[in-house]
């Protein structure tokens, strides 16, 4: 009897056991399974917030051995363009040129994001020039970028790097006779950088030019690109444009776009070189902002020219009548100042560009027009008059300053108005700017002065219009009398 109540005792807790046992094997399972739902979230959130590039894109994150390297000489290029290299002092590469120019010399389209100043435009100069040697073809590559000045300065940089390669280059912008523009794109060049709409206006009335043999493509701060306001005739470009056998290069700063525009430039399978997040500033970078009490912006932005006096300065406007208006201002009290905004022609732009670079101005009032890619060296403050309505554009502009690993100071004036704004700013830059201390008793000195002269540079302005005004009136006019005496004789 006793024998057999052992027996049944055994069996009870081996059954004990074995329900223990699939008990801790199904939780096991069940970790397990949560575990992995959890890191398919977490791949699937990831790829939501890389709206970059397609599902597809590869990224070259994920090994970050393979696609880097530490000199120039270490690739496989041509020894033209390794001696241009280290003609232009590139000894070691930077972060995207890094990452990107490997997978773009295996003949990858790329998707490139990294800080403003971090060299991106070698990083995809040198993968066509080295493609360019052995082909040897015209109408090679087309560069678009949104802004004249970047334009300008892309082509530095390509007759740089191609200059012991016999490069053939050229630089098709708004605001610039079409018939000499036309003339050099008849010489054939291999590299032609433009802005959208004059290389719409070029491929529809230039004869002989096409670019249906086309083999690169760049869109360089394709974000911008991108946005509406170059979307229409960005469409009717890439419908012209060979898709079959082109490489697609995108490189920004802040690159946002959604996957659909991607789509419309035909990428295939890009592979995306990332080595900042959506929104960043370089380290080297001193953010501060400064709170401005009511009428009193004019006297503050005077108060820091002078306290920053000597230094390479970019002030920052949301309008070009308040460029204008600072500049003179600036000017009447002694600052040596140029302005640059859409309502010059490209003569003056390029002449108030060339006086700042030279250092025969320090100071260059400017609208957004200057923000974006503008490699302008060693500026040592950028103060934003106006807080930018877009973040993006914060970081396009504040980037105009510690570049190439140097340091730099953006300042903010923050008015009552601009609250939100620059806590939209804080919030993206996932930071607060610390307050840039002011001595209250010197700018309320320099208030009255301050007000007095900007109200002689208001005057000034509207006389000026007048006559602008009266003028066009009076050209209509002697025209219209003009046609009237022909129709007479």
């Amino acid at each position: 009897m006793a024998d057999e109540t052992n027996k049944k005792v055994l069996k009870k807790k081996q059954q004990s056991k074995t329900i223990s046992d699939v008990q801790s094997l199904a939780e096991k399972i069940k970790t397990k399974a949560l575990q992995n739902q959890k890191d398919l979230l977490t791949v699937s959130s990831e790829k939501d917030e890389d709206v970059e590039g397609p599902p597809e894109e590869k990224d070259t994150n994920a090994d970050k051995d393979d696609a880097t390297f530490n000199s120039f000489s270490e690739l496989n290029l041509v020894p033209e363009l390794i001696e241009a290299c280290a003609n232009l002092k590139y000894e070691k590469p930077t972060p995207i040129q890094a990452k990107a120019i490997p997978s773009a010399l295996e003949g990858h389209d790329i998707i490139g994001l990294a800080q403003t100043g971090s060299g991106k435009t070698a990083a995809f100069a040198i993968p066509i020039l080295n493609k360019l040697w052995y082909d040897k073809q015209p109408y090679y590559a087309c560069i678009l970028a949104p802004t004249r000045e970047l334009a300008q300065q892309i082509k530095e940089t390509f007759d740089s790097l191609g200059s012991n390669m016999g490069l053939r280059s050229v630089c098709i912008v708004g605001g610039m006779n079409m018939m000499d523009q036309a003339r050099e794109l008849m010489r054939k060049p291999h590299v032609i950088i433009a802005t959208p709409g004059r290389l719409m206006d070029h491929l529809e009335n230039t004869k002989g030019f096409s670019l249906r043999n086309l083999k690169f493509l760049v869109m360089d701060e394709a974000d911008r690109l991108l946005d509406m306001e170059f979307g229409p005739v960005l469409d009717r470009i890439l419908k012209i444009l060979p898709v079959a056998n082109r490489t697609t290069y995108l490189f920004s700063a802040t690159m946002t776009s959604k996957i659909d525009k991607l789509q419309r430039a035909s990428l295939v399978n890009p592979v995306k070189c990332a080595v900042s997040n959506k929104y960043q500033t370089v380290d080297t970078l001193v953010q501060t902002l400064m709170v401005v009490p009511g009428g009193l912006k004019n006297t503050y932005l005077m108060y820091l020219l002078n306290e920053y006096l000597g230094k390479t300065t970019i002030v920052f406007t949301r309008t070009k009548s308040n460029c204008e208006r600072i500049s003179t201002l600036c000017n009447m009290l002694d600052f040596n100042a140029t302005a640059l905004h859409g309502d010059l022609n490209q003569n003056q732009r390029t002449g108030a560009l060339d006086l700042f670079k030279a250092g025969k101005r320090s100071i260059l009032v400017a609208t957004d027009v200057a923000a974006r890619g503008l490699d302008i060296p060693s500026v040592d403050i950028v103060i934003n008059y106006d807080i930018p309505v877009d973040s993006k554009s914060y970081i396009h502009r504040v980037g105009r300053t510690a570049r190439a690993g140097r340091s730099g100071k953006s300042i903010s004036l923050v008015s009552q108005y601009d609250l939100e704004l620059i806590l939209r700013i804080e919030d993206v830059l996932n930071k607060k700017l610390p307050k840039e201390n002011a001595d209250k008793s010197i700018i309320l000195q320099l208030r009255d002065t301050v007000d007095k002269a900007n109200g002689e540079v208001i005057m000034e302005m509207n006389r000026r219009s007048k006559d602008n005004k009266y003028n066009k009136n009076h050209r209509r006019k002697k025209f219209n009398k003009d046609d009237l005496d022909r129709e007479e004789r």
